[in-house]
């Protein structure tokens, strides 16, 4: 990917992170990077592209994000779990608040990828359950990455500092064994 199209997206991300989808123009792209005019429309020709590269941007990046190999254990789930919350949370929150607003306002096939992205993490979550805990855990799935989701948001928008690793064992030791 060139660095013009990757600084785009990446600005473009932090703009609908911050100001929300709105706030998603070629020209306010192009400034936000730091870009010669016209640069973002040279790779994105109509706001629909350039929203449907966003989308997929962040699919993209989330993948990268959640590609933890190795978990065998319920203190290695948790560890990666915790990990990212707090990083979608602090570091990466402007791409969390993006993905989330885009959720909410893209049409369905614009938002596509991001389903996807989301049914693959489900499915990589419940593989480990299945090999930790057995069939009983994976089919807890959704208890769990709802916790997940849920201490996610709560940190977004209620208190940045509020903790997230005893929510996330708990939740494990929940899905596990319940």
């Amino acid at each position: 990917m060139s660095s013009i199209r990757e600084r785009a997206l990446n600005a473009a991300i932090t703009l609908v992170g911050t100001e929300g989808v709105r706030a998603l123009t070629h020209g306010r792209v192009d400034a936000a990077a730091a870009l010669p005019p016209g640069s973002t429309s040279n790779h994105f020709r109509t706001r629909a592209a350039l929203l449907g590269g966003v989308v997929a941007w962040i699919a993209q990046s989330e993948r990268v994000d959640a590609g933890e190999p190795g978990i065998h254990s319920e203190t290695q789930l948790t560890a990666a779990l915790t990990r990212m919350v707090e990083v979608q949370s602090g570091a990466l929150s402007a791409r969390t608040r993006a993905r989330y607003a885009l959720f909410l306002e893209a049409d369905d096939d614009a938002a596509q990828p991001l389903r996807a992205q989301r049914i693959g993490f489900e499915s990589w979550v419940r593989g480990i359950l299945l090999e930790i805990g057995g069939t009983e855990a994976a089919d807890r799935t959704p208890f769990l990455m709802a916790a997940a989701e849920g201490v996610l948001l709560h940190r977004l928008t209620v208190d940045p500092n509020a903790p997230v690793a005893d929510v996330i064992a708990r939740a494990v030791r929940g899905a596990l064994h319940d």
